[in-house]
């Protein structure tokens, strides 16, 4: 089942965010580097901010949170953001982060846009992507936390834009 997340299930997608990206990133960010930004971006605070003011929804097995995604919602350029999709690693490929996607594509359906940053050496997520008809526009290198890392963006075509 996917769902909107609310407040309560704040300490549910801090868990989830914690083991997936630990997990995702333990051999591409320093373990320092993960845990601030953690700290930061799942944030009591931040995370309520991003239940109010974007597209952030859960994904249960058996009402069991297992994964989530959170989406901008469309711009006026027509352009939203995929900010993050994370599943926990014993709940991956077997059809959650599709169900994610699909059902934030559903919530922007109006827009012609929908880019993705992904981490380059994250090679899972690119296949993700990619087998879903994200195209990637470009790779360039920046500072993560101080930490240099290479990023990929990624564009899905909602619609063609019409000038």
């Amino acid at each position: 089942m996917i769902r909107a997340i609310t407040l309560q299930d704040i300490a549910a997608v801090q868990q989830i965010a914690s083991i997936s990206w630990n997990d995702t990133y333990k051999d591409i960010i320093p373990e320092n580097i993960r845990q601030l930004f953690l700290e930061k971006a799942y944030s009591k605070t931040m995370l309520a901010k991003r239940i109010e003011k974007t597209i952030f929804l859960l994904a249960e097995y058996e009402g069991k949170p297992v994964g989530f995604a959170n989406f901008t919602y469309v711009d006026e350029d027509g352009d939203a953001e995929l900010t993050a999709i994370y599943v926990l690693p014993t709940y991956q490929k077997i059809g959650y982060g599709q169900k994610l996607l699909q059902a934030g594509l559903h919530e922007i359906r109006q827009g012609h846009q929908l880019f993705v940053y992904v981490e380059s050496e994250n090679n899972d997520a690119r296949i993700f992507y990619e087998k879903f008809g994200f195209e990637c526009l470009e790779e360039f290198d920046e500072h993560f936390e101080g930490h240099p890392l290479s990023t990929a963006k990624y564009v899905y075509l909602l619609k063609t834009p019409t000038y």
